[in-house]
């Protein structure tokens, strides 16, 4: 957080845009189009907390273009690197020691990839931001906005974090307060689990009347494999092992480009177990024949790890706030079933920057923009979540066989009678932090060593994540209470944080001279997944933003 009584430099801008991902950067482009259309000057600050734009970009990804089509039409003439499109789709089931292929005949329409792209998510972003400053957009990467300006219950804009602060609080050589960015709107685009959208969500009560945000924890690695077993346009997606039947996730690969196969796992964070790793369960999915085969001889290149957000229709909350809104993950657009986000992130940023155009043409600052909740409602956004909105509770309530069955049926009756369901629409109920069960419940898990080739550990996989934070700087992950975490935490739910963290960031130690556990935090290894934030069963870690420029820098990915 930053301090309120330092003085600060200010720089004033029509609008003010939080995050340099798919959301963020549509809506800079669309208000810059919207300006040239009207003979007309608008100026607008953009600031990413990566190093560059998207260096902490992290999906799949198959991206469906219909919003792209509509922001950029000429994108294919234009470079963007959609790498391969899509080819053939195969869904398929594991069990221990085999799989059995799902026809996807039998599957709704709206699970076909037909006219999806395979990419790199990162690799689009950093396109989108060349377009971006083309058109005049300022964009600050390196910058994370780490609080928001308040004046008579209206924001204003944000304050940048703080550089060259040391861990104990003080000031190193070479200290530089943040500054603030003022502007007429402000528009977060932050992501999932976002600091600031968290933030705004409670100050403004968005959330009234909704169902808890839902998350998952998406894990993701890219190999370069041999020519014979790669497949450009080959999709596969898979369900089951190595996860139990009770608990929610899948595999994803995708082969595109030179060589190249991303492979990632997603665990819904709604799991009971304490001893679960989604990591450990990641690497074990690798070693089944069925995935195991296309790695034979390959290199892996980059791993890195993200939320999701899985809540759907019913978990987003309204989005205008008094001077600004919120647009794409910091509200949760993401198609479950279709483990697609981007082309909702990318819509919201441009129905946003729609209404803020319009806004600031009729000389009004700072009001709460319904036309844009009201614009987000009557668009193919809505149509696209409608259609799925039980996927996610159908699949809790009932586990994967029975929940995916339910679920298909479901999303074959919305798409065939214009989103109608006979289940209406389902509640999710408890968020992810209360869905842990206490450790006394369940056995612990041996999951095997990691092999170095096929199979890693996580200190090995942060490594090539390429993550960076400077050491003597402000712990960002903090710790609300000790005593609660070593009560609870430890003592009830056996430290899951040592194993739902996919970066090794969370340790329980044991004091050589007193026998007792403390518990450690090594933010240098932290990927920003804000996992921590969401599954702590105490809610007692709060992510906030670490000095500008640190984390993950992604290549590829």
């Amino acid at each position: 957080m930053t301090d309120a009584a330092v003085e600060r430099e200010s720089m004033e801008y029509d609008v003010v845009i939080v995050g340099g991902g798919p959301a963020g950067l549509s809506a800079a482009i669309r208000l810059k189009q919207l300006a040239a259309e009207a003979g007309q000057e608008i100026s607008i600050a953009l600031l990413e907390k990566g190093a560059e734009v998207g260096a902490h970009i992290l999906s799949g990804a198959v991206v469906d273009p219909k919003a792209l089509n509509e922001l950029l039409p000429n994108w294919k003439e234009d470079g963007c690197p959609l790498e391969d499109e899509v080819t053939t789709d195969i869904f398929e089931v594991l069990g221990a020691a085999g799989s059995i292929s799902l026809p996807t005949l039998f599957f709704p329409p709206l699970m076909n990839n037909h006219g999806c792209y395979i990419a790199s998510l990162g690799n689009v972003c950093r396109w989108l931001g060349e377009q971006a400053e083309a058109m005049g957009v300022e964009i600050y990467p390196g910058f994370p906005a780490a609080d928001v300006v308040e004046e008579d219950g209206v924001i204003k804009g944000v304050v940048t974090g703080d550089f060259g602060v040391a861990r104990d609080g003080g000031q190193k050589d070479g200290y530089q307060p943040g500054m603030e960015l003022r502007g007429k709107y402000t528009l977060i685009a932050e992501g999932a689990r976002g600091s600031l959208a968290k933030q705004l969500i409670d100050r403004y009560d968005l959330s009234a009347g909704k169902e808890p945000q839902k998350f998952g924890i998406g894990l993701k690695e890219l190999w370069r494999v041999k020519p014979e077993h790669h497949k450009p346009g080959l999709v596969k997606h898979t369900m089951g092992w190595p996860l139990d039947g009770q608990t929610g996730g899948g595999s994803f690969m995708y082969h595109f480009g030179d060589g190249l196969v991303s492979i990632g796992f997603v665990v819904h964070l709604n799991y009971k177990n304490p001893f679960i790793s989604p990591f450990e369960e990641f690497q074990r999915l690798k070693t089944h024949p069925a995935i195991a085969e296309t790695f034979e001889g390959a290199e892996r290149l980059s791993y890195g790890a993200r939320a999701i957000t899985e809540g759907g229709l019913q978990s987003v909350p309204s989005l205008a706030f008094p001077g600004g809104a919120l647009m794409g993950c910091s509200a949760g657009f993401v198609n479950v079933p279709r483990i697609k986000g981007s082309h909702n992130a990318m819509k919201t940023g441009m129905l946003a920057a729609e209404s803020v155009f319009a806004a600031l043409g009729e000389g009004r600052e700072g009001d709460t923009l319904a036309e844009y909740q009201a614009a987000y409602e009557k668009s193919w956004v809505v149509d696209d979540l409608k259609k799925v909105r039980n996927a996610k509770p159908l699949w809790s309530k009932f586990g994967t066989v029975i929940g995916i069955a339910l679920g298909g049926l479901d999303m074959w009756m919305t798409t065939l009678f214009g989103g109608w369901s006979p289940f209406g629409t389902l509640k999710h109920g408890k968020s992810d932090a209360e869905s842990l069960e206490p450790a006394s419940k369940f056995k612990p898990i041996d999951y095997p060593k990691p092999d170095g080739v096929l199979t890693f550990d996580r200190l090995s996989s942060v490594f090539i994540s390429n993550t960076n934070h400077e050491e003597d700087q402000p712990i960002h992950l903090q710790l609300a209470d000790e005593a609660l975490q070593k009560g609870s935490e430890l003592e009830k739910f056996a430290g899951p944080s040592t194993r739902y963290c996919p970066a090794g960031v969370y340790e329980w130690i044991e004091d050589e001279n007193t026998g007792e556990q403390r518990f450690q935090i090594n933010a240098q290894n932290c990927v920003h997944c804000k996992t921590c934030d969401i599954k702590d069963p105490n809610q007692n870690i709060n992510w906030t933003t670490p000095e500008g420029g640190g984390g993950p820098m992604y290549s590829n990915m």
